[in-house]
């Protein structure tokens, strides 16, 4: 617990001291049941409440401490067994807490309940209890309510313990008018009429749960409704003209909760509440079905939050227009809804004691998102997509800013920035790599175990490792006594080892291991360090391959130096096989030109994936100076030849951001910029060239088809340029009537976008459309023109948010820094309205993060690094200048003004002696 600032802490109320000096609340005095009573009013943009807590007191006390903010409380009583008496209501505004006091002692041990009513303005931004809008074809403007209340927003809407270990549960009552329906996590069960032509919901009591788990809308969705095998009845809520694009979202939620039901072998959690529920349906046609419900909501910052029985979303990653959404479209909704359906079980089922341990709700989600769609949509291939969630991982870890998985957070802006790439991403690829160590037979049966064990409690790290340690030592044995009585040995055999004490080396610390290779002879040394320094020892689950045999070998490295031998005429050895694990591996001077060698002779000797892992970690290592430029150079040359999907993302993926970089920094260079353009186009353009413009292949097929067009267009390659600008003006000949292939449309847009009258056209189907994923693409499109004005206006109407929704502003702002005519723009822009920023999407959070990131990512000059120094030292605390995001700035810019001074003389070098190989073209 952390101190309160006393100066605060006085300064905040007249009447008396508060009577509790820290960010967390006491454990004297706990929730067990809210009846929670609301009424929004969609004309006045108010709510009002009521909500009677009932209260288990463990502790005698004169104070119950627990949440609000921006609310007004009053009548507020405590009921006893001898009746109702008044509580003196104090508030501590820095905490956003409120003392309820007696002038009585309240024993422990009794029955209590709290009734309190509340009033506030329904929000401007996108948490707590906010507002929303949405305009018909008609032009018509209609409003609704919905919440979000993960992390620390639960307290906004009404007085609550907002804190996850808190679990409760709740019965809900929503007021509304006649003209609108209400949804929240649980069933209604009856409607009453009220006074004043409104009308009184009343829902069934959920499940125990924490309050950043429940959820209410006040709306005039319609929906659409399936059911699973097991059950459970699903309904997906939209606005009305947009309910037609709702029919893929509810088929992956039935197919994906039906996978979960079996995966885990624990029914929908939800259908737990009340057995008088389960004998009901036993002896009678069911009236009461479990929902799990999905809601489109049209203004909604994050993709999609997990909410209990009521799964909220972005209009983009729930709706699907078969004859004019994506492959791409498809593959991101499947992988939004796995994810939020996987938190039913992780997350909300078992829950993260605090949030230091988010990593156990967010890395599990994102690690079952990528299990559960390849299951049921085994098309789309989103394993190919996975390591990627690594690379992205590494990139925020290898900085000196980073943090670990499981990290000390206290206050809301800390909690706030712990829903990043680390939490995420890196957590999904740990358990990744721990499934592939362990089996996922092992893996598989301890995270069952680890759920049944705790279901409707609150868990950490430790929890999960005995569950795991225990599954894997009972394998074990049982697999050492087969192996004995049938005289057989295997690499995994006597494999006892401590989860904890492996695992804790990776979540308890920040950044990764970097693994030297060094074999001699049939001498395999192995030494390890951290990526950038050198203090901690991981213990690292190793796998590798030799060119001796296909057999993926495992190895447990617990110490800074290992050895062991391979076969003799052992010409290679690959680590990290098709990259399980989260480390990056240097194979040493002569390592890395049999790889060269290899891949450049007989690429296709090594898989996709570990081919796109050598190109990775050769960039990686040229970063810390451990790898020479030429080096990674001289490997990624392979590409020209190569055609696996993996391969050539991650190709892109290095050498982009290197065009970039000297795009920006040595504006002068344009003979620089010229030989590295040639360089891409040498290795990729066969690639490019054998496209069809069409919408046949396979789903990854598809998307790169769409990725590689877009890159050669935007880059003015003429055979691209020409085709795209014919199909955008027979398109635009038709407004917008004429049916394009889907996989070109962002190139044929992209390309339309480059004149004003294009822009302009582009910018009104944008307004009339009906699709987000169209208006996707667009804004892609939009944000790309070399128009100076166009990209400032464009700007400007996503913070206005009445054409382009201000939920759209940061992809708008990344996308504009990323164009070379944009990015000081981007900048101005960002500073000139921080102020609004930070209140709409409040400060540390991740979309907050991505602006300042996505921004200044890739500036690389000591002038634009004091410039952004000079602007984030002038804030204070409250406007964000203790954010995570900003320190990681500073160390991306710094990283990339080491790399241009170490690495500019050696490209040049480089691309000039190797000039006569390229391929040239009129660009």
């Amino acid at each position: 617990m952390v101190p309160i600032d006393l100066y605060a802490f006085f300064s905040s109320f007249v009447s008396r001291p508060f009577p509790w000096l820290h960010m967390r609340l006491p454990q004297t005095v706990v929730p067990v049941h809210y009846d929670l009573t609301i009424h929004p009013n969609l004309t006045t943009l108010s709510f009002t409440g009521v909500v009677r807590i009932q209260l288990d007191v463990l502790e005698e006390t004169k104070a119950i401490i627990l949440h609000a903010k921006q609310l007004k409380t009053f009548n507020v009583k405590l009921k006893t067994s001898e009746g109702l008496r008044s509580l003196e209501v104090i508030e501590n505004s820095v905490y956003q807490q409120l003392a309820l006091l007696s002038h009585e002692v309240i024993p422990k041990g009794r029955d209590y309940e709290v009734h309190m009513e509340f009033a506030a303005n329904l929000s401007d931004s996108f948490h707590g209890f906010y507002k929303s809008s949405y305009r018909t074809s008609s032009g018509e403007l209609r409003t609704l309510a919905s919440t979000q209340f993960e992390a620390t927003f639960a307290r906004t809407a009404f007085p609550c313990f907002d804190e996850p270990a808190f679990k409760a549960n709740f019965t809900i009552s929503i007021v509304r008018e006649a003209r609108h329906i209400a949804i929240s996590n649980m069933p209604k069960i009856k409607t009453v009429a009220l006074p004043g032509n409104v009308f009184e919901d009343h829902f069934a009591t959920t499940v125990k749960m924490s309050t950043y788990l429940v959820a209410f809308i006040v709306s005039d969705f319609h929906s659409v409704s399936k059911t699973t095998q097991h059950g459970v009845k699903i309904s997906v809520y939209a606005v009305a003209e947009k309910i037609n694009q709702t029919d893929f979202a509810l088929d992956a939620a039935v197919k994906l909760l039906d996978f979960y039901d079996d995966y885990f072998n624990i029914p929908y959690p939800l259908p737990k509440q009340g057995e008088h529920v389960v004998r009901l349906c036993i002896s009678f046609p069911c009236l009461f079905v479990v929902p799990a419900d999905l809601a489109a909501i049209p203004d909604f910052q994050s993709g999609a939050m997990e909410n209990w029985g009521l799964t909220t979303y972005r209009e983009s990653a729930l709706l699907f227009h078969p004859e004019k959404s994506s492959v791409t479209d498809k593959v991101h909704i499947a992988k939004i809804i796995a994810h939020e359906l996987a938190h039913q079980w992780f997350g909300n089922l078992v829950t993260m004691e605090w949030w230091n341990d988010l990593w156990l709700n967010e890395g599990f989600a994102k690690f079952m998102e990528f299990i559960a769609v390849n299951a049921t949509y085994p098309q789309f291939q989103v394993n190919d997509l996975f390591m990627g969630k690594c690379y992205t991982a590494m990139e925020v870890d290898s900085l000196r800013s980073s943090h670990p998985v499981s990290t000390a957070v206290e206050n809301p802006t800390e909690i706030q920035e712990m829903f990043d790439r680390v939490s995420y991403d890196k957590g999904a690829c740990l358990l990744n790599m721990l499934k592939d160590f362990l089996t996922p037979d092992v893996f598989e049966v301890g995270i069952l175990r680890y759920l049944k064990r705790y279901s409707y409690k609150n868990t950490a790290n430790s929890h999960l490792w005995e569950s795991l340690t225990n599954v894997s030592h009972s394998c074990a044995r049982r697999r050492n006594k087969k192996n004995s009585a049938q005289n057989t040995s295997s690499h995994r055999e006597k494999t006892y080892f401590d989860i904890k004490t492996v695992m804790d080396t990776w979540t308890l610390q920040k950044g990764f291991p970097l693994v030297n290779i060094d074999l001699k002879s049939r001498k395999l040394i192995l030494t390890q360090e951290r990526y950038l320094m050198t203090e901690p020892v991981w213990q690292i689950p190793l796998t590798y391959k030799t060119s001796d045999s296909a057999t993926t070998h495992h190895h447990l490295m617990r110490n800074a130096v290992d050895l062991f031998r391979v076969p003799n005429g052992v010409d290679w050895v690959k680590f990290n096989v098709d990259m399980s694990g989260y480390y990056v591996v240097h194979y040493g001077k002569e390592g890395w030109k049999n790889m060269i060698k290899l891949l450049h002779k007989n690429h296709t000797a090594l898989s996709g994936k570990d081919r796109a892992s050598l190109i990775h970690d050769a960039f990686r290592l040229v970063s810390i100076k451990k790898l020479g430029l030429e080096t990674a150079l001289d490997l990624s040359a392979y590409l020209s030849k190569e055609t696996d999907i993996i391969s050539v993302t991650q190709g892109f993926q290095e050498l982009l951001p290197i065009y970039k970089l000297i795009q920006r920094r040595y504006q002068e260079s344009v003979e620089l910029k010229c030989r590295l353009t040639g360089f891409i186009w040498h290795l990729f353009k066969h690639l490019i060239d054998s496209q069809s413009w069409d919408d046949s292949g396979s789903a990854s097929e598809r998307m790169l088809r769409s990725s590689l067009l877009l890159f050669a267009c935007v880059r003015n390659y003429t055979p691209c340029v020409t085709k795209a600008k014919h199909l955008f003006n027979l398109w635009r000949d038709t407004d917008g009537q004429m049916s394009l292939p889907i996989d070109v449309t962002l190139a044929v847009y992209a390309v339309g976008a480059q004149t004003e009258e294009g822009w302009d056209f582009l910018f009104e189907f944008y307004r009339r459309a009906l699709q987000t994923s169209v208006q996707t693409r667009i804004r892609i499109a939009l944000a790309s023109s070399p128009l100076h004005q166009k990209l400032k206006w464009i700007l400007e109407q996503s913070l206005l948010g009445e054409v382009i929704k201000t939920q759209d502003l940061p992809h708008v702002l990344v996308s504009v820094s990323r164009n070379p005519r944009g990015h000081r723009l981007a900048w101005d822009f960002l500073r000139a309205n921080w102020q609004t920023l930070i209140k709409k999407f409040e400060v540390g959070s991740s979309s907050i993060a991505r602006m300042v990131k996505g921004v200044t990512g890739l500036y690389s000059t000591k002038t634009m690094l004091s410039s952004v120094e000079k602007f984030f030292s002038s804030l204070t605390v409250e406007m964000g200048s203790e954010m995570r995001c900003i320190q990681q700035t500073y160390d991306a810019i710094h990283e990339n003004i080491r790399w241009g001074e170490t690495n500019f003389s050696v490209l040049q070098s480089w691309l000039k002696k190797q000039m006569t190989r390229f391929i040239h073209e009129d660009l």
